[in-house]
């Protein structure tokens, strides 16, 4: 359980859908209900694919290029404690990698879903690379399990996030869900501080 919470709980700060809501909600303003329930369906959907994909194939990936689990560790620690930099100064696009030509094509396209949504969005660079090094330390059968359980949930919480984001921007207004975003952007530079410590500490030993 401690496990589950652990990685459910870095998952949601790294990937932040709440801050993904303003977004969503521009991008799909001219939708019907039912098209941003199923752009929200299949955007939950897909960063289930990608993170599982990421989390069970990361490692050969490691393997055939030669990249140690530590490397992996403080790239993946400065990718999101700069993601979290970004959710803390408010710059969720340019966060994301969503500049003014990508949001112009965006819009021109019918299926959203997978991209920006899914990738990069909220399936980037840092919860690829959290999840590759989480499963070197965790692999055996109880934490797999508890490991795609909490990536199923914190999925089916971005479906649900997503689904209600033109009720939360009305409720929350930009206000709150900027006030949000700023403290789970605080959350994700802990995190990869953490890692980034945790991998120069585990240098350090090996010396």
């Amino acid at each position: 359980m401690d496990l589950f919470i652990f990685l459910f709980a870095a998952l949601f700060s790294v990937l932040n859908p709440i801050g993904t809501v303003p977004i969503f909600v521009g991008l799909t303003q001219d939708y019907t209900k039912k098209e941003r329930s199923r752009v929200a369906l299949w955007t939950g959907f897909n960063v289930f694919v990608i993170l599982i994909i990421s989390f069970f194939v990361g490692q050969y990936v490691l393997e055939f290029f030669g990249i140690t689990i530590t490397a992996l560790r403080i790239a993946g620690g400065i990718i999101i404690a700069s993601s979290g930099f970004g959710l803390l100064n408010g710059n969720f696009s340019k966060n994301k990698g969503i500049n003014k030509k990508v949001q112009e094509d965006i819009e021109r396209r019918n299926d959203i879903a997978l991209t920006p949504l899914a990738m990069p969005m909220l399936a980037g660079p840092g919860s690829i690379s959290l999840l590759i090094a989480f499963y070197q330390e965790h692999h055996s059968t109880n934490d797999i399990i508890s490991s795609s359980l909490a990536i199923a949930v914190v999925s089916l919480l971005i479906f649900i996030i997503l689904r209600s984001a033109h009720y939360l921007a009305k409720y929350l207004g930009a206000s709150g869900i900027v006030a949000i975003s700023r403290i789970v952007g605080f959350l994700t530079i802990a995190i990869g501080i953490q890692y980034i410590i945790s991998s120069v500490l585990s240098i350090i030993r090996g010396i």
